[in-house]
């Protein structure tokens, strides 16, 4: 089945790197208005932030944010469902940083999903995994004190939510990258892909369109991105799970693009550069079925073995 994509319009940003919740384009909420209870007050803008461009070992990767799926799994009218996540009152049982990296990424798109959805109490239960996760990880420094205060008080108010969990997020991928911390920042990066994977798949089989479709194939190219970026840990955990990645890219082999390029326009007033191009793709029910029984089987083996 080919599905036709037309990319006309789509905005390419300078995007900001590590791609776990940070995919929002809100206005900044820095020095932002505050409303009578002492909440942020943040207008959401029109666009969103298409996918991170990370650079690791001096390469560069392009991997999609997982809000980026949730805001498509939204839009696409599929309500609600905790069933999907991860369950957060899990930290303690997690006794290794392999794991507690991994489960990071999790509850990090975890937390972007049921904030979507204004979720207040299951955001509040995801936000303290994060945290202490982090803790944990003995990179609780990697989370600016003021920013994850100021989630909380705004955890009522989606927009300040999506802005701020960005902001820490970006904040916690800067101090991994200066403290050179990239074997875990790959491993919770690839923990979001996984869940945001996760969260396609399960839309798919709740409600097929082929946006979903589009969204589950388009995933071929940050799957070889994430295998290239975890092939440099070469433990014994990763190097499973990179095995693991690779039977998925394998699926993923027989799903293929045409590219159809049309000349990109610049807004000027706007600095903004509109990407014309159209890209069409190729992918069966039966590839969907097969990436979506790897894609549980990886995170089932994820969640179950990483707890002590």
């Amino acid at each position: 089945m080919n599905i036709k994509k037309n990319l006309t319009n789509r905005k390419f940003i300078t995007p900001v790197i590590f791609g776990l919740l940070s995919a929002i384009a809100l206005t900044s909420c820095g020095g932002g208005k505050k409303d009578e209870n002492g909440k942020d007050e943040i207008v959401e803008t029109a666009d969103t932030v298409k996918t991170s461009v990370l650079n690791i070992g001096g390469q560069l990767f392009s991997v999609p944010s997982p809000i980026q799926t949730a805001l498509l799994i939204q839009k696409s009218g599929i309500t609600y469902d905790k069933a999907v996540l991860s369950a957060s009152n899990k930290v303690n049982t997690l006794s290794t940083d392999f794991a507690r990296s991994l489960n990071l990424g999790i509850y990090g798109a975890d937390l972007g999903y049921v904030s979507l959805y204004n979720q207040t109490q299951d955001a509040l239960g995801y936000l303290a995994a994060v945290k202490q996760l982090a803790d944990k990880l003995g990179i609780s420094a990697a989370f600016d004190a003021s920013t994850m205060e100021r989630i909380q008080k705004n955890v009522t108010n989606k927009d300040s939510m999506m802005v701020l969990v960005g902001i820490a997020y970006r904040g916690s991928d800067n101090y991994l990258k200066n403290n050179q911390r990239t074997d875990l920042s790959s491993l919770i990066l690839t923990g979001g892909w996984l869940e945001s994977m996760h969260f396609s798949v399960s839309a798919y089989k709740t409600k097929p369109n082929d946006d979903i479709k589009w969204r589950i194939a388009e995933q071929k190219l940050a799957l070889n991105s994430l295998i290239s970026i975890l092939s440099g840990n070469q433990t014994k955990e990763v190097s499973d799970l990179v095995a693991q990645m690779k039977d998925l890219s394998k699926i993923y082999e027989g799903i293929t693009f045409t590219y159809k390029y049309e000349a990109p326009t610049d807004d000027s007033l706007k600095k903004v550069t509109y990407i014309n191009s159209r890209t069409e793709v190729t992918v069966t029910d039966e590839q969907i079925v097969k990436i979506s029984e790897k894609v549980k089987e990886i995170r089932d083996k994820i969640l179950n073995s990483s707890q002590s």
